[in-house]
């Protein structure tokens, strides 16, 4: 059974969310996630500047 997550502190970068939850551990982490159709492509990381930096320099490949 899947996990529901909450997120705070969502904010939008071109076709990317960012977001900050908790891990399974009970850590800070943040999320970043593309929101374009047929793309797919998340990621966690373990700082916000780090998925922001992700979130910008992010290219659809579909």
């Amino acid at each position: 059974m899947a996990r529901f997550e909450n997120f705070r502190n969502v904010a939008r970068i071109g076709p990317v969310q960012v977001g900050d939850h908790r891990d399974r551990h009970g850590r800070k982490a943040t999320i970043a996630a593309c929101t374009a159709p047929r793309c797919g492509w998340s990621a966690d990381y373990s700082s916000r500047s780090a998925a922001e930096l992700a979130a910008r320099t992010h290219t659809c490949t579909a």
